[in-house]
């Protein structure tokens, strides 16, 4: 399709009927924030637009009003809101697209705090529930990316902060017995790691359902966990950050941050393997390679040439997490790997939990070509998925376990942002990303070229990605044209900040912008910096490839 078909298919696409018939009163308010957003999405061939459009319907399906509020449900079975995951990583996605649903999800974790501290771990139609922590993705982080990209509400950030200073305080408490600095799992599902071999002869949950007591007469617990420890390490991080932007002192929290760093690697990383295990009452390892690691990563444990060593050793590797769909929830040498998806299962499928947390990981350490080869066999499985599972086989790429799940709606909407997308960040950048999504699977299409719309300060934005050249439109007009392969970063009103080489080939070629022709060669992951009308190298990280062994 000629360009000027595809933009005419993104401007003249009925969104009322792509969305369809809403199933409750509160999805025209929701339809119309989403319509706020300028968001659009359309393909030349394949099934990715029909899917997309499919999944967004199915989104609708996924916010329920709890006590007249909207709050986002994780969808299929599981209905309600958990913390490890709705109100957390689904959330900050969700910012992008409905920020009022995801602030009032923020809240209710707040408001339904119990009086000694504990947050609860998941809300229903019923009310809160309070049996584990079930602890990921850090709140604090999530938190304060909302904010940033929501105009900065500060009612709304003292009101979170009071509430997770307050639940630092009731871990600290109850999740240190053993004195180490150390967050304990006394259970399985306080990582929501159901099935996991990790989590073998230990209970499912703590000790007659008080979060604070793990089983007297197991011979294992409490376990030293290292994504629960990661987790308190970055949120206590985050917390600084708020904490700083709120006027209060923020050195307390930078000091307990570090020890929770020093506890992390002290006890629950292995130097010989290379890798983070809990560690058992008997101060045993429990050597099972899962995605703890990840977690861990996501957490931003560790500097880059850190990164790059578990990139290498682990999370590229095809014998590890690298499988034809990654990342596989436990490592594949490992045999108690299980790769079935067809129940809710951590002990093999790729999860589209850990899909959705996985960008952040990367992208702290500006690994944003080692990304798309996660992104682009996602994309195509989800392109031909008839469900929005919670997992998806590793090695066919099939749906697994459940339906209308939001963890999987929200990878396909964030997936095709981050790949040939317009993408807002906390920081104020804007990504307008160069590529099309691959026909990995048989050789069939399943997208072609693209086309993509977004708002940006009630500006709307444009991108076109044709085979070989993009094309941005501002406001209805022509704005720069530049290779296909790069990633452009604008400030929040347009203005170029740089380029960034988002293929592993080198991208020579022209911007063509407002008038100017600026010549640039890029690689992989480097990092051009307009600055005085030429773009001049700013970072190089080079490019980390996929291992076998």
């Amino acid at each position: 399709m000629h360009k000027s078909g595809l933009l005419h298919k993104l401007r003249t696409m009925n969104l009322d009927q792509r969305i369809g018939e809403t199933g409750k009163a509160a999805d025209h308010a929701i339809a119309a924030e989403w319509k706020r957003s300028g968001v659009r999405f359309a393909a030349s061939e394949g099934k990715l637009e029909e899917v997309y459009y499919k999944a967004l319907r199915r989104l609708f399906g996924c916010i329920a009003l709890v006590n007249g509020i909207p709050m986002l449900q994780e969808g299929g079975i599981y209905l309600g809101c958990w913390l490890e995951s709705t109100g957390t990583i689904n959330a900050e996605l969700l910012s992008r697209f409905l920020p009022s649903v995801s602030q009032s999800t923020f809240r209710s974790f707040a408001v339904h705090q119990r009086a000694d501290g504990l947050i609860p771990y998941k809300i229903t139609g019923d009310g809160p529930a309070y049996r584990q922590i079930q602890l990921v993705t850090p709140l604090a982080r999530s938190v304060w990316n909302h904010y940033l990209l929501q105009g900065r509400d500060q009612a709304f950030l003292r009101m979170m902060y009071q509430a997770m200073e307050r639940y630092d305080r009731w871990l600290a408490t109850h999740r240190n017995t053993r004195g180490t600095g150390c967050v304990e799992a006394f259970s399985a599902f306080d990582t929501g790691h159901d099935l996991s071999p990790r989590f073998w002869h230990v209970p499912d949950t703590p000790h007659r359902s008080d979060p604070g007591r793990y089983d007297p007469d197991s011979p294992v617990l409490p376990f030293l966990a290292p994504d629960l420890t990661a987790n308190v390490y970055c949120q206590r991080l985050y917390l600084a950050k708020i904490a700083e932007e709120l006027g209060l002192p923020v050195s307390e929290w930078i000091y307990k941050a570090e020890q929770s760093a020093d506890s992390l690697f002290r006890y629950c990383f292995d130097e010989e393997d290379a890798f983070f295990y809990d560690r058992d009452r008997q101060n045993q390892f429990v050597r099972v390679q899962s995605d703890i690691l990840m977690r861990v990563l996501a957490c931003e444990v560790g500097d880059r040439e850190f990164f790059d060593a578990m990139l290498s050793g682990y999370l590229l590797n095809t014998r590890k997490f690298f499988a034809k769909y990654p990342f596989t929830s436990i490592a594949m040498d490992d045999p108690r790997f299980d790769p079935f998806s067809s129940y809710n299962s951590w002990a093999g499928p790729s999860n589209f939990l850990s899909l959705i947390r996985a960008p952040h990981a990367f992208e702290h350490h500006h690994r944003h070509v080692e990304l798309t080869w996660a992104m682009q066999p996602i994309l195509c499985s989800l392109a031909r998925a008839e469900r929005f599972a919670q997992t998806v086989s590793p090695w066919t790429g099939d749906e697994g376990f459940t339906e209308a799940y939001s963890p999987a709606i929200l990878c396909l909407l964030d997936y095709v942002e981050r790949l040939c997308g317009i993408l807002p960040r906390p920081d104020g950048e804007v990504w307008f990303t160069g590529l099309i999504p691959a026909a990995m699977d048989h050789g069939e299409e399943i997208a072609g070229e693209t086309a993509y719309a977004r708002s940006v300060d009630r500006v709307l934005y444009e991108l076109v990605n044709m085979r070989d050249k993009s094309l941005i439109y501002r406001a209805g007009q022509p704005y720069m044209t530049f290779p296909s392969g790069v990633r452009i970063i604008t400030d929040r009103a347009g203005g170029l900040l740089g380029i960034l080489g988002i293929s592993v080939r080198t991208v020579d070629g022209r911007l063509e912008w407002e008038g100017r022709s600026i010549p640039f060669s890029v690689k992989g992951n480097e990092y051009l910096r307009y600055c005085d009308g030429e773009l001049k190298q700013a970072r190089d990280v080079g490019i980390i490839y996929p291992t076998y062994s």
